[in-house]
């Protein structure tokens, strides 16, 4: 696909998608490279809102195997961050991460606020933490990305909450067209990608309307959004199963903020390629632990002396290291050593699924692990 724009917009520039191997069910293993190196799908993406991965080094968080990171354009477009980013030569320097970044557009975090005012320019809103009043619009959006420096950058939309009319998910949706447009005109860094994203809430027509819209601009991948807003598992896939075969085969797909490890094998089956959420290290730093047979709660009282680790398969530094006794200890002693530990540990278990979902799709076995994993996952003990 060529580049028909204005000779101001950014070089079309190839991601080197390769699509290896498509399950019988849909599911797809695939490859992308960006300046900071190739990544495997299907992919999840650990969150570092402000330029970290709360509780953990960089380290860590590859040790888990991540790939890539996720950074958020709401909490860093605030001046004095903003500059110390630029100041450090941008964030992968900032955030010592040597792999892959991808900067969410702001416009998720924006559309949650209260007293927000859109207009065709962009969005009004006060800042959560100080109530100064802020504008996010595509070009500023496309401006901070720029100066962040992450190597994949989203294109600014309107996320509508659920539930929401079907007249007004289509005038957003239409809204959300023109300032990918606008996006797609602002130049980019050289090794910098910009993907679009499909939106159209729970109406089958309009997903269908965005993703004729949105796939006539020459973006480099793809994004489903607007779900996880509250419409529920049996929705979200839905919209995803309508939607996920109408975007190209060749470029990647990704699902943005979800989710639980059901959400993602079932997404997964429906052909989507990248993932992220907050659940994995938001859970942890609440003492809840993702297993192969289930979510443990460290600080109930079963725990108080059990000697086993979190996960008796699982080969992470806090599996190997620690108890869940030791673990609830640290819990209810309120050592920040717990959130750490919890959190290498949750961030290892989804890299892992990861891991052994790519397996699957190679094998083209990947309906049968999938309901195998799911009858481990959610066994009742006794």
């Amino acid at each position: 696909m060529k580049n028909q724009m204005n000779d101001s917009v950014t070089p079309f520039k190839d991601i080197q998608f390769q699509l290896h191997t498509v399950d019988p069910c849909g599911a797809r293993r695939a490859t992308f490279t960006t300046a900071h190196g190739i990544v495997q799908t299907p992919a999840f993406m650990p969150v570092g809102t402000a330029g970290f991965v709360r509780s953990t080094m960089p380290r860590d968080v590859a040790d888990t195997g991540a790939q890539v990171v996720l950074a958020n354009t709401y909490h860093l477009s605030l001046s004095e961050r903003l500059a110390s980013v630029q100041r450090m030569g941008g964030l992968h320097r900032f955030m010592g991460w040597e792999q892959t970044i991808l900067t969410d557009s702001g416009g998720f975090q924006v559309f949650s606020l209260p007293q927000k005012q859109i207009s065709e320019d962009g969005v009004s809103f006060a800042y959560e933490e100080d109530g100064e009043r802020l504008f996010l619009g595509p070009e500023r959006s496309m401006e901070i990305q720029r100066d962040l420096g992450a190597d994949i950058v989203m294109a600014f939309d309107e996320c509508v909450e659920y539930p929401a009319s079907e007249a007004y998910v289509k005038a957003s949706l239409e809204r959300t067209t023109r300032w990918a447009r606008r996006c797609r005109n602002v130049p980019l860094q050289p090794h910098q990608f910009l993907f679009g994203i499909v939106q159209g809430g729970i109406y089958p027509r309009l997903r269908e309307q965005s993703v004729r819209e949105i796939t006539t601009i020459p973006f480099d991948g793809f994004a489903i959004g607007g779900v996880s807003v509250g419409e529920g598992f049996d929705l979200m896939q839905t919209v995803v199963r309508h939607t996920a075969p109408l975007l190209p085969e060749k470029l990647p797909r990704y699902l943005m903020g979800v989710g639980l490890p059901e959400d993602l094998l079932a997404a997964v089956s429906l052909g989507m390629d990248m993932f992220d959420c907050v659940i994995p290290t938001r859970y942890a730093r609440q003492g809840t632990f993702f297993t192969r047979t289930g979510k443990i709660r460290i600080m109930d009282k079963t725990y108080r002396k059990d000697k086993y680790p979190v996960d008796t398969h699982c080969s992470c530094y806090t599996c190997r290291t620690y108890s869940r006794m030791v673990l609830r200890y640290l819990f209810f002693t309120r050592d920040p050593l717990a959130e750490t530990l919890a959190t290498i540990h949750n961030l290892t278990l989804y890299q892992d699924l990861m891991k052994e979902m790519r397996q699957a799709i190679e094998e083209r076995r990947f309906e049968p692990f999938r309901k195998e994993w799911l009858a481990r996952y959610f066994k009742k003990p006794g």
